[in-house]
């Protein structure tokens, strides 16, 4: 392993001071994975490291998973590490919380650089496989160290404090985010729950029509066969009928059960009728034998 913060004077750095102050170089590589170690320094704390998480590759690796490729963002105000697809940060390590940056010489594909975690304060060592930019990496962070560090001593520790208020204000930003779209989900289960147990307003047993068992409206004449008793208890008056009997559809009235009684017939259809009703009533006192009646003859 190699200290890329112990700056040799006959190697110049890669990039311009104004590409790492005012923007960012970017590089890609493959993320193996960070691990937290003891010490926040030292080649045998970041070998370790090293060796822990290319055990967990080759295992990740014979179970059929890929190692993930990132981007990596760095300037003087820290090392991003970012989905290079959706460019959704994963994790913004700030360069004053960077303690220690080293290549692999045995093998010049690896790079690695431990950093301090902001929430619980462990030692993070973060390991990268890039197959031809490890070097460079290393040195391009030693270099963002560098200027960060002139940087300080300028502005007299100010611009240091400021950089760590505003990684604060934005991990609260990032929180707070965060837990109004978890409240906006709980608010939208709630008002559907809501809207599921509310009841339709207007729907009242006493407005709705009353059905039978079929679910069918009962009929319902126009003047009840049963008529109500009256208040005082006396019988109530007989329905009213109407002025005008309709007609069926051959043109004849229709049976009238109140009428019908009264009616007169011809004098011959007359005398038939008695004689029949005379031998009906001879009949029923005979022995009790009932007799069947030729209503045409008017003979028994």
């Amino acid at each position: 392993m190699n200290r890329a913060f112990n700056r040799k004077k006959d190697k110049s750095w890669m990039h311009t001071p104004e590409a790492l102050a005012k923007h960012f170089i970017a590089y890609n590589a493959k993320f193996l994975g960070h691990t937290e170690v003891d010490q926040p320094k030292g080649t045998e704390v970041v070998r370790d490291a090293v060796r822990k998480l290319k055990f967990q590759k080759h295992i990740k690796k014979s179970e059929g998973q890929k190692i993930p490729k990132v981007e990596l963002q760095i300037s003087i105000y820290g090392v991003k590490i970012l989905d290079p697809k959706s460019k959704e940060v994963q994790h913004n390590c700030q360069l004053h919380r960077i303690s220690f940056c080293a290549d692999d010489k045995t093998d010049k594909r690896i790079f690695t650089f431990i950093c301090k975690d902001s929430e619980s304060n462990k030692h993070l060592c973060y390991v990268f496989d890039s197959e031809k930019c490890a070097e460079e990496i290393t040195l391009t962070i030693g270099q963002a160290f560098d200027l960060a560090y002139k940087k300080f001593l300028e502005s007299g520790g100010k611009d240091v404090e400021t950089r760590k208020q505003i990684g604060g204000l934005q991990k609260r930003i990032q929180d707070l985010e965060a837990e109004n779209s978890e409240l906006k989900k709980q608010l939208q289960v709630l008002e559907e729950q809501l809207m599921i147990a509310q009841v339709p307003p207007g729907n009242s047993m006493s407005s709705k029509t009353p059905t039978d068992i079929f679910d069918m409206v009962p009929f319902s004449p126009m003047t009840p066969l049963v008529p109500l008793p009256a208040s005082n208890g006396s019988a109530p008056p007989p329905p009213a009928r109407p002025t005008e009997m309709r007609r069926d559809l051959f043109g004849a009235e229709p049976f009238d059960p109140f009428t019908c009684g009264a009616a007169d017939f011809p004098p011959d259809i007359q005398s038939k009728l008695d004689e029949m009703q005379e031998g009906f009533k001879m009949g029923l006192t005979v022995e009790g034998t009932v007799f069947s009646l030729d209503p045409l003859e008017g003979r028994c």
